[in-house]
């Protein structure tokens, strides 16, 4: 008949009731057909050999013993940590504020005078741009979520390890990784060149002040986030978002100084969704990267 009794080398599956049958089980092998079939699907006694494909029989727990595992079915990966925007911020100002007002009713009391003392003081500008640099953050996270929608990932206040500093957004799509530093300043942006008649030097102002320091300032986030990506071949942009500023109302157009982009966020979400050289699969990897080595700020 053709037919042998023998321990499988290689797992497989009854060729009559398509039961998986691993590696070391015994079971009815038709050299003709070549087919194997589970001992219940077999109706009659056969003669015991050895076959190439074969292994010679041996105790089903020695077989389980020494056959190579199965291998395990794919598991989905989790949710990326896509964290919270403003987070930070939003907690320095909280301590800020509590230490004054700690200091106030250590001066005055928790009774009627502290009260009053607290009412008509105020947090010094320096707690206040705390909230205000909060206020930012959020307002451009929202507006690049809505822009964007699938088109990015979006990463939000992000730890650099081994540094007290925190990169307020990263965008990743199909145009690179933007690293994303979101203000809150009024007044008109505006490229100025403050060189004189002999030497060109164009710098940034917003509301009549220079605030080029905002561009070099971005250096160290662009390092991070390079260190971060171990040699990944994808393009990395640095932006600032501006929300409340004031931008021409007509032909207004983003700027540019030392690489950085200098934009408000709807514009911002336009040049993050521009085509690119990264295709899906590499964005959600470098995501996930980014996300595990510049983890969330909670």
């Amino acid at each position: 008949m053709g037919t042998k009794i023998l321990a499988l080398r290689r797992a497989g599956f009854c060729s009559r009731c398509s039961i998986e049958l691993p590696a070391g089980t015994r079971a009815e092998w038709n050299s003709t057909a070549k087919a194997v079939s589970c001992l219940e699907c077999a109706c009659a006694d056969t003669v015991l050999s050895e076959s190439p494909d074969l292994e010679p029989i041996q105790t089903r727990e020695a077989a389980a013993a020494t056959a190579p595992s199965a291998t395990e079915p794919e598991v989905e990966p989790g949710p990326i940590d896509t964290g919270e925007a403003g987070v930070s911020a939003r907690k320095e100002h909280q301590r800020r504020h509590a230490k004054r007002e700690a200091q106030i009713e250590q001066k005055w009391g928790t009774g009627r005078m502290g009260r009053i003392a607290k009412a008509l003081s105020d947090d010094p500008q320096t707690t206040k741009a705390w909230e205000t640099g909060a206020v930012g953050e959020e307002r451009v996270a929202k507006v690049l979520q809505h822009r964007l929608g699938d088109a990015a990932v979006l990463l939000h206040d992000r730890k650099v390890p081994s540094t007290r500093g925190n990169i307020d957004h990263l965008a990743i799509a199909a145009s690179g990784v933007w690293i994303i530093d979101a203000k809150r300043y009024g007044g008109k942006v505006e490229r100025r060149d403050v060189g004189g008649f002999f030497r060109t030097d164009l710098r940034l102002f917003v509301g009549g002040r220079d605030r080029n320091k905002l561009i070099g300032g971005m250096q160290w986030q662009f390092e991070a986030v390079v260190a971060a990506l171990d040699g990944a071949d994808i393009p990395v942009h640095r932006a600032l978002s501006f929300v409340d500023a004031e931008w021409p109302l007509f032909f207004a157009k983003p700027l540019q100084f030392e690489g950085v982009w200098v934009s408000w966020p709807k514009k911002l979400a336009e040049l993050i969704a521009e085509p690119g050289p990264v295709d899906e699969s590499t964005v959600e990897a470098t995501a996930r990267l980014l996300a595990d080595r510049l983890p969330a700020n909670r």
